[in-house]
């Protein structure tokens, strides 16, 4: 195939610079000077075909410097054509004829020039991590260790057995008296509010307003009670209702609040469903922890009430269902001990002698550690 006149293959470059550089006589002095000892490299642009390869020269010596030339005047455009080049025959383009002046040779740095640093070396590409940024933390309430004692919010202030016994268990006992106490303790994420009425009085005013602010920040509640039977003059003043009514939320002022009561006693059941139902709530009875569930799952209700005895401490119960539903933050929980009403008197309740009352818990052994285990159950939420 007869090779274009266009084409560049096996032709030496010359390269025009403005100026900057090395002329091609001193650079290819200075080669072979390294050629002599035996220093620096050369990188080849092209390599001409097998049949123009000039002969090898006998010795180096033999090559003389080439003076450098004057470049030539340039050339006017040519009307009709391109300018430097020779139009012959029909659309044929010549290349332009070849111009003296000052070359420039390019090659390769010397060994141990200074260069670009390669990217795997000391000065090379460095890879950075993506570390979690710190989160910022509270001011007030630094993190704590976590083998400290977990915080357990109560009001009022423990007893002594009861704080013995809550420390023994691995809570610490914050004290609060107002709603912006319990907004000031959400961020060490309490395990519970513990209302436990033993050393002092409680209000509905204030059990309400610490109820609103713990199901607010979704910490779990669990009020203790005592009841006793009395005459109704006895127990005036001293109604259940008005205490678990400041303790049920409800959905909407249209719909009243639904109340779930788990006692095994049919008398003390039906004494607590009609003291409830005249307070305005909705109560649904259940004699045991498994038709508690069963009952949740229809009702959905917005307080338990349970004797302390009915809690399981083993096996699921009503706590694991409400924790299981998203509901144990939402619903507080009251249980209350009645160890010291006899199973002869109970039928008074039900013919309307007697009614009950809110009274002092018991503290025995077997009451406070089922508290505890409660506490310990509600607060793995």
């Amino acid at each position: 195939m007869p090779e274009s006149s266009d084409s560049t293959q096996g032709r030496a470059f010359s390269v025009r610079t403005l100026g900057q550089g090395v002329p091609f006589a001193q650079h290819l002095a200075h080669q072979q000077n390294q050629t002599l000892g035996g220093a620096g490299r050369r990188r080849k642009l092209a390599a001409p075909p097998e049949a123009e390869r000039p002969a090898p020269a006998a010795a180096p010596a033999a090559m003389a410097p080439v003076p450098p030339q004057p470049a030539p005047a340039p050339v006017p455009p040519q009307p009709g054509g391109t300018q430097g080049s020779t139009v012959t025959g029909p659309g044929r383009l010549l290349s332009p004829p070849a111009s003296e002046g000052r070359s420039y040779a390019i090659g390769a740095p010397d060994e141990g020039a200074e260069g670009p640093e390669p990217l795997d070396g000391p000065g090379g590409a460095v890879e950075i991590a993506n570390r979690p940024q710190p989160q910022p933390v509270d001011d007030e309430l630094p993190p704590e260790p976590l083998d400290n004692p977990r915080r357990l919010l109560v009001w009022p202030a423990p007893d002594v057995s009861t704080q013995q016994a809550l420390s023994d268990r691995g809570y610490r006992p914050v004290i609060v008296h107002s709603r912006e106490e319990v907004d000031a303790q959400i961020a060490a994420f309490p395990a519970a509010l513990f209302v436990d009425p033993l050393t002092g009085p409680i209000t509905r005013t204030a059990l309400q307003s610490l109820r609103q602010a713990a199901v607010a920040a979704e910490v779990p509640v669990l009020v203790t009670a005592g009841l006793g039977q009395a005459t109704r003059e006895a127990a005036y003043g001293a109604d259940p209702a008005v205490l678990l009514k400041a303790l049920a939320p409800r959905d909407s002022d249209q719909h009243p609040p639904r109340v779930l009561v788990i006692e095994e006693h049919e008398e003390i059941a039906l004494a607590l469903t009609e003291t409830l139902e005249r307070r305005g709530m909705q109560v649904a009875r259940a004699s045991g922890d498994s038709e508690a569930v069963d009952l949740a799952t229809r009702m959905r209700p917005n307080l338990v009430v349970m004797d302390l005895m009915q809690v399981r401490r083993r096996r699921a119960g009503i706590i694991d269902w409400l924790r299981a539903n998203g509901s144990l933050n939402h619903t507080p929980l009251v249980v209350y001990t009645s160890a010291g009403m006899e199973e002869a008197d109970l039928p008074g309740l039900a013919s309307g002698e007697t009614v009950l009352f809110l009274a002092e818990r018991s503290t025995s052994d077997e009451v406070q550690s089922r508290i505890v285990d409660l506490l310990a159950k509600i607060g793995t939420n």
